[in-house]
């Protein structure tokens, strides 16, 4: 039985993330009425969570040589307890050095150093789940302009291309193979505002040349999408909340409601186990033209806006600090229907200070 700490210290990475209010209030806010201290930590300093959070420091991006060091430092100035990342680029360092953090008392909330491997990579992922049996969409690898204009006539118009490994919408791209009949392109530009994601091939190629890094080609799914949050560890899936994403900009969901899809928690309840996936982490799916949700990648990470299943009795953050510090999880009562309405709202900051919360 692992002793149990009236107040902890946690050290979250990526303060300057979208989802960093959500993480702290979800800390904060938690079942056990426990005091928990936060450390924020950041690339960048002058970021929000910098005046959110109890504690800020400055640290170097995660694949730096110092990243280690500089993290191991503040957990012992601080007293960290538990780490919890939201960073993508961060996971492999962390995991990587996951029993370095262990000799001096701090617990890392991600998984394993080769379950990371595949759950970062979206081209692995879909390999892994294709050998499960698990229904996905059509996905190849490209490296050079030939392959890939190959690949567009096996998968039609439009498609989507992304790197493997990226997080967020970087390097995403809609890509529609010709001007002359493709009307959702002009549908778009009247109805929706600029995403920055929807190509033209011709326009591709001034990009991208006849080389370039692989890139991931997946057909692209016009349906809802879905992100699944999860808590588990490597025997027990403890809670799978899915949540439509209802209204998305810039890649994060503005407006969310929590349903109850058998499908999903099915499917995921599967996968979470296979791949041994461990605390707070989630899944993104996009419904075919058939209206059949189709996993398009997952985060090893807590997800953008994973406080909503925190706001529907599932708060899965904190549970990922429990686990860590090998704590019992008691079951989750998901009030199903929740929604969650995101706004434009920002601090005011004065010598330091915040003088003003919007």
């Amino acid at each position: 039985m692992s002793r149990y700490y009236p107040s902890i210290k946690v050290l979250i990475t990526g303060a300057g993330a979208p989802g960093i209010k959500g993480t702290l209030f979800s800390l904060k806010n938690n079942w056990d009425n426990r005091t928990v201290t936060t450390v924020c930590v950041d690339m960048r300093n002058d970021v929000v969570g910098k005046y959110l959070c109890d504690k800020f420091y400055q640290v170097p991006p995660g694949n730096h040589e110092q990243f280690v060091p500089r993290l191991l430092d503040i957990c012992e100035k601080e007293k960290v307890d538990v780490i919890l990342p939201q960073v993508t680029e961060e996971l492999m360092t962390l995991s990587l050095h996951k029993k370095v953090f262990e000799e001096i008392g701090v617990h890392v909330a991600v998984s394993e150093f080769d379950v990371i491997q595949i759950a970062n990579d979206k081209y692995k992922l879909m390999n892994f789940i294709r050998k499960m049996g698990l229904p996905i969409p059509k996905f190849y690898i490209v490296r050079t302009w030939s392959e890939l204009e190959k690949i567009s006539e096996k998968l039609g118009s439009p498609f989507v291309i992304k790197p493997p490994i990226s997080s967020g919408m970087r390097g995403l791209r809609i890509v529609c193979k010709s001007r002359k009949n493709e009307g959702n392109f002009k549908e778009a530009f009247f109805r929706e505002k600029p995403s920055g994601v929807k190509i033209y091939m011709d326009e591709l190629y001034k990009i991208l040349g006849e080389e370039f890094p692989p890139l991931l080609a997946m057909e692209y799914l016009p349906g809802k999408e879905y992100s699944v949050d999860v808590l588990s560890d490597k025997d027990k899936v403890y809670v799978v909340v899915p949540r439509t994403r209802d209204e998305i900009r810039t890649g994060i969901t503005f407006a969310g409601t929590v349903v109850k899809n058998e499908y999903l928690i099915e499917y995921v309840e599967k996968l979470t186990r296979k791949t041994r996936l461990e605390y707070a982490h989630g899944f993104q799916f996009k419904e075919d033209k058939n209206g059949v949700p189709q996993i398009i990648e997952s985060n090893p990470r807590i997800q953008g806006t994973m406080v909503l299943s925190t706001l529907a009795g599932a708060n899965i953050i904190y549970g990922a600090v429990k686990l860590a510090l090998g704590e019992e999880i008691l079951s989750f009562n998901v009030r199903w229907g929740t929604r969650f309405l995101r706004y434009w709202g920002g601090i005011g900051v004065y010598n330091g200070e915040i003088i003003a919360e919007i």
